[in-house]
């Protein structure tokens, strides 16, 4: 399997396990769609429904060890499952986050304390976790953090503030990265710890977005949280390493899910190519039509590839799982964004209308060039870490 950290192995032709998962997976989806995913969004609603469908065949847990209530089938196919919720038009950005970044920094850093006590959760995808790193102030520069977290005795004290944080909303706590505060004032090392959505002191906002999903993204604010020591994954000081074994999954779940939506709006282009007729001939008769649409598939499928690449990497882990879940997110979001951009060009006016869906599929698509991280620091990773190019930050 591919949670076992064996051999990476990379399946071309998907296996029979594959082939019924995604099939199950977009089964579901197609029983909500995209009209149940535009109900929730207009009234401000998580897709709680959707969550618990997928949740009882065991989907959001795919990827978590079998003893705590998982699939144990590791990255690739919670990938396979972010795909297909995408390509159904029903993404879910807290798949992201609960079980591919917080499930795997509890598999490897949690006790089995705290593997019991939320890992299970998550496995069995009844717990959902989010995720807290960004700060308006330290954007890319994750030494620049300064939510702080203060030894009081045998408890904790956290303060600072996070922004676009994504899920809170229907997340029953927060993994919140915040670096300690030493005895002198200064900040030293990461530490992680889980923050529960009620707990006094812990407040948030939302922030207005052009992308129009049902999940909605935050600002946190923590004024003199009080935590206690078990809730630290990875303990005092736990530092970036602890953090990156969570950046990597998401990574390629933002690949997975880019790559979803193009495959949408490839079969939405397309579509409509056949059936649209001008001159007494479909448009995608035109290789000025036909031709943008095929450019936009090869590009998704060496994107498909690469992400199938970073995740049985991840699953092995082997070396290369980290560049290739950054040339992963990097490829998807550039082919998703000409996928749908081609299919609003072969749309014509009817491109740009609420009702072909293609406007609201162009904000999900283009925020993945941005987030989880840009594609200017995907590049400069690329330059250093594969090409051997001095840093240029």
């Amino acid at each position: 399997m591919a949670g076992t950290h064996t051999e990476p192995a990379l399946g071309i032709v998907p296996t029979q396990e594959e082939t019924l998962l995604r099939e199950a997976v977009a089964g579901i989806c197609a029983s909500f769609g995209r009209e149940y995913m535009q109900q929730k969004r207009d009234a401000n609603e998580p897709p709680r429904e959707l969550w618990d469908a997928l949740a009882a065949r065991g989907y959001m847990g795919v990827n978590i060890p079998e003893e705590y209530d998982g699939g144990g089938l590791g990255m690739t196919a919670l990938s396979w499952v972010g795909e297909e919720i995408a390509a159904a038009g029903c993404s879910l950005l807290l798949i992201v986050v609960s079980p591919a970044i917080v499930g795997n920094i509890l598999d490897k850093h949690g006790t089995l304390e705290q593997k019991e006590r939320w890992l299970r959760g998550i496995g069995a995808g009844t717990t959902k976790i989010a995720f807290a790193i960004t700060e308006s102030d330290a954007g890319s520069n994750s030494h620049k953090l300064s939510t702080s977290l203060r030894r009081d005795g045998s408890r904790f004290i956290l303060n600072g503030q996070k922004t676009f944080i994504s899920g809170v909303e229907d997340a029953d706590a927060v993994l919140v990265v915040a670096r300690t505060r030493l005895a002198d004032g200064e900040l030293g090392l990461p530490s992680l710890a889980i923050v529960d959505v009620d707990a006094p002191g812990f407040t948030r906002q939302s922030i207005p977005m052009a992308v129009r999903g049902a999940d909605r993204q935050w600002t946190l604010f923590f004024d003199d949280v009080e935590l206690e020591e078990e809730r630290l994954i990875g303990g005092e000081n736990g530092g970036l390493g602890v953090v990156f074994d969570g950046l990597n999954p998401e990574r390629i779940m933002g690949a997975s899910i880019s790559t979803g939506v193009g495959r949408l709006a490839l079969s939405l282009g397309a579509a409509y190519a056949r059936e649209r007729e001008v001159w007494g001939r479909p448009i995608g008769a035109h290789q000025g039509v036909a031709h943008p649409l095929a450019e936009a598939k090869v590009q998704l499928e060496l994107a498909r590839l690469m992400t199938q690449k970073a995740a049985a990497l991840y699953d092995a882990a082997a070396p290369g799982a980290g560049e290739s879940a950054n040339m992963a997110k990097y490829a998807a979001a550039e082919a998703a964004i000409h996928c749908v951009d081609s299919a609003i060009q072969a749309h014509g006016g009817n491109g740009f209308a609420l009702e072909y869906g293609l406007s609201d599929l162009w904000w999900a698509a283009r925020v993945a060039r941005t987030a989880p991280v840009s594609r200017e620091m995907v590049l400069n990773y690329v330059a250093e870490h594969s090409l051997g190019l001095p840093k240029s930050y």
